[in-house]
């Protein structure tokens, strides 16, 4: 098991809380991680059957076998089982008592929200991030990072990621929107799936989108709000502050692993990744969930948006600290021109006071501090995001 970021909080959060909730996509590692953390309890796959029905026939019965709490896996399987755990974690009082992981955000947070608010602490685990593959050893180019993704058990057991990918794709993303609703046509749905990716780190547009497909705008909508609910799909929202009157209010699309956004697009090796028309999309999409991966590992929000203007001025991502924001663009180029630099001096420019901090993140093997702008390599991210905390 490659050591997460995420157990320290985990540990300390079971300390002070009577249940942390942890969710993230299938196959993120949550179950691994909770057991690891909490050897001692016992573990309850929920996606089992027969500890399903029990569940859900005779809650009270089944937490009867549980005095002392449980992990309880896969908790949205039986989302009524929540309510039962209220009355049970109010009469013990005690911190760490259940660990529940979810993989449905939408429905796993609304069923907490109405019956453990203010008894749960909130944990996101997410696929492994580069700077838990460094400190397994475990150091790839940008493009064998893009092709592989970051799913455990890619890593782990050395698998190939193509043959992973496909089987995630079938295995979890069409079962999981099975339970959630039903769709008429799955071969639409694929094909919705992969349209998604070639829209990878580039405006929402519902519209093109359905028409691409096929579908309504409403059935778009649904499809999408289904893959948010699964972790497949994440949407960077647009900054919001009166700095211009014509900014754009579309969100961005990413994929939570840009190794599933890779295999959508037909990658199956570096050289596929190296010359495909939308690698520095890619780029972009792999940066930007590995800023979020830096929040949400430490048990913090996400604080992470994009600026972009009527003019298509643009900035890639916006980190905010306090009362700060702190502009990156993103390059996959691994030569540094004056262009890439073009929107982080038009956003500074906005402000009758500059930023305290900019940086670039690009695809070149030099690190830089500029007059105004920091220069940071793709494997620096992580530091990149420390340094921008710490100002």
């Amino acid at each position: 098991m490659i050591p997460r970021t995420l157990s320290s909080v985990l540990v300390s959060l079971a300390g002070q809380y009577p249940v942390v909730t942890v969710t993230g996509p299938r196959q993120s590692g949550k179950t691994t991680l909770c057991r690891a953390a909490f050897p001692g309890k016992p573990y309850v796959n929920l996606e089992s059957p027969d500890m399903r029905e029990f569940a859900r026939d005779d809650p009270r019965g089944f937490l009867v076998n549980y005095p002392d709490g449980a992990i309880l896996d896969e908790i949205q399987r039986v989302p009524q089982l929540v309510s039962y755990l209220q009355p049970l974690i109010d009469e013990r009082n005690t911190p760490g008592l259940f660990i529940l992981t979810g993989s449905q955000q939408f429905e796993v947070m609304t069923t907490i929200n109405q019956s453990l608010a203010g008894r749960t602490a909130l944990l996101k685990l997410l696929p492994l991030s580069m700077e838990e593959l460094a400190g397994a050893g475990i150091h790839l180019s940008a493009d064998r990072l893009l092709l592989d993704g970051f799913y455990p058990r890619i890593h782990d057991a050395g698998i190939n990621p193509t043959q992973a990918l496909g089987d995630y794709v079938e295995t979890y993303v069409e079962r999981d929107i099975r339970q959630l609703i039903t769709v008429k046509d799955l071969a639409l749905f694929e094909k919705f799936v992969r349209l998604c990716a070639g829209r990878v780190g580039q405006l929402l547009n519902l519209q093109s989108l359905g028409n691409d497909v096929g579908v309504s705008h409403t059935t778009a909508r649904s499809w999408l709000t289904l893959l948010e609910a699964s972790y497949i799909v994440f949407l960077l929202q647009p900054w919001h502050t009166n700095i211009s009157k014509r900014q754009i209010k579309s969100p961005k699309l990413y994929f939570y692993d840009v190794g599933l956004a890779a295999y959508l697009l037909g990658a199956e090796n570096e050289l596929h990744i190296n010359r495909h028309p939308l690698r520095g999309n890619l780029f972009e999409n792999l940066v930007v969930i590995e800023a979020l991966k830096y929040r949400l590992h430490r048990g913090k929000r996400n604080n992470l948006s994009f600026w972009r203007d009527g003019k298509g001025n643009e900035v890639d991502l916006l980190i905010e600290t306090g009362p700060d924001v702190i502009p990156v663009e993103i390059k996959a180029g691994a030569t540094i021109s004056g262009d890439f630099f073009k929107g982080l001096h038009t956003f500074s420019a906005r402000f009758a006071s500059p930023p305290k901090a900019a940086a670039l993140v690009y695809g070149g093997l030099e690190q830089q501090q500029r007059s105004d702008v920091a220069v940071w390599r793709l494997d620096d991210v992580p530091l990149m995001m420390h340094k921008m905390e710490s100002l």
